[in-house]
């Protein structure tokens, strides 16, 4: 289907990597989904056993069957399917009043209309920046693994210690966005790079690039 391509496929699993703007799952609103049209284009339900938010591009894993589901379901819930996300920031993150380069992040984040407590684990990999008018936007590639599985987590929690992604329109800088839209940054720069999965006795890694990469390398 459109924005989705397959990386994998055995008896049980699919692999797919999504572009930014494609949704997940079906509901309210949405004319277009994953879960809906990859179906019929295999001709055989598939099933989710995690998800990514719409704007959030990279690998996923999908089950081919009910069994299958249920089984990669409590393989995923037990984090013996390690999943790393790569992130554009604008800035660093500041922990205790320092900006760091490394660390984690401890906070409380509102999800599914409650209080919860959300552990991100952050590290920067690059460092870039895009001159707009003579002042220079920083933007910092992080590497980032999660402690919780919260909805939207990682987009709040950047937010909140002041290294918003470039591109989130809802939790980031709106300002800046504007201006990184016009240097090639349209879409939230958020990537699920990476899947470590255990198969057949061993664990076997899949990795993506993000989209935006294109858009820093002149300026680096």
């Amino acid at each position: 289907m459109k924005g989705v391509s397959i990386l994998f496929e055995n008896e049980e699993l699919i692999i797919i990597n999504k572009q930014s703007g494609v949704p997940v799952q079906g509901g309210k609103g949405i004319s277009s989904s994953i879960d809906e049209n990859l179906s019929k284009e295999l001709g055989y339900k598939i099933h989710l056993v995690h998800r990514l938010d719409r704007d959030t591009e990279g690998l996923m894993c999908i089950a081919k069957n009910a069994p299958a589901a249920a089984k990669w379901t409590k393989i995923i819930q037990s984090h013996q399917v390690k999943k790393e996300y790569t992130a554009l920031c604008i800035g660093l993150p500041v922990l205790g009043n320092k900006v760091s380069e490394k660390g984690s992040i401890k906070s409380t984040i509102e999800a599914h209309g409650r209080l919860q407590e959300a552990v991100l684990n952050f590290d920067c990999l690059k460092k870039d920046q895009i001159e707009h008018e003579g002042e220079n936007i920083p933007l910092n590639t992080l590497h980032v693994t999660l402690g919780t599985g919260r909805m939207h987590q990682i987009r709040i929690q950047l937010s909140q210690c002041g290294a918003p992604i470039a591109g989130d329109d809802k939790h980031g800088n709106f300002k800046l966005n504007k201006i990184l839209r016009k240097h090639g940054l349209k879409k939230l720069c958020l990537c699920s790079s990476k899947l470590t999965i255990p198969l057949n006795g061993k664990n076997v890694v899949f990795t993506t690039e993000p989209s935006w990469q294109k858009s820093l390398d002149p300026q680096s």
